[in-house]
């Protein structure tokens, strides 16, 4: 089963088992990280599951979505490893994964 690696924002480092499928936003929900809000439940309408994905991993991760683009604009911790967590699916290449979660607004 491939593992995420979360680091809250209190710098707490935790390894979750992520199911294969399971979005990042769920696994972190799912593995008592409260810090997370992901208002929207995972349909890309809010931008409450923003994490910073290791740069390690940039280039394994599915292309950005303008949606998801637009809703990181006004995100106010944005950096150029932005990305929401409900649009990372779980899968073996990802395993290790390790991410960041961002500041609240």
């Amino acid at each position: 089963m491939p593992q995420l690696i979360v680091t809250t924002r209190e710098g707490e480092t935790r390894t979750l088992e992520a199911a294969t499928g399971l979005s990042v936003m769920e696994v972190i929900r799912d593995g008592g990280v409260d810090e997370l809000l992901a208002l929207c439940g995972g349909v890309c309408s809010c931008a409450t599951c923003h994490v910073h994905v290791d740069p390690e991993f940039a280039g394994k991760l599915p292309p950005m979505s303008e949606d998801e683009n637009d809703l990181l604009d006004g995100a106010s911790d944005r950096d150029a490893r932005s990305r929401l967590s409900c649009q990372i699916r779980m899968n073996d290449g990802l395993s290790g994964l390790r991410v960041t979660i961002a500041q609240a607004d």
